[in-house]
């Protein structure tokens, strides 16, 4: 099933937006998920050396398990899920068929 993602579009007609499906292609799909998975091993390599350093510079004993456990909760609060990315996905390509030059 593709992913999907709805939009607010404004009528002159209306005060009631109308709503715009928007949907990803299998290409683009895939290829926010694997933006998504490269951007996600980066962070949670960053996660560990941090977890690391907090560890240190805490003088607490730097125990493999402590060391994941607090990288981990580092990484939940860092990354980013694969919906948010196909999220902003579509709203770039919502934005561009709309022609609005800014997309924030």
């Amino acid at each position: 099933m593709a992913f999907s993602k709805s939009f607010p579009k404004r009528s002159d007609k209306s005060v009631y937006p109308r709503w715009d499906d928007v949907f990803l292609s299998k290409d683009e799909e895939l290829s926010v998920e694997k933006s998504c998975r490269e951007e996600n091993v980066r962070l949670m390599r960053e996660c560990i050396k941090d977890a690391g350093q907090i560890i240190a510079d805490s003088r607490l004993k730097d125990y493999q398990t402590d060391l994941i456990h607090v990288a981990i909760a580092l990484f939940e609060k860092r990354a980013s899920h694969v919906v948010f990315w196909k999220e902003n996905k579509a709203k770039d390509k919502f934005m561009d068929s709309e022609g609005v030059g800014d997309k924030n």
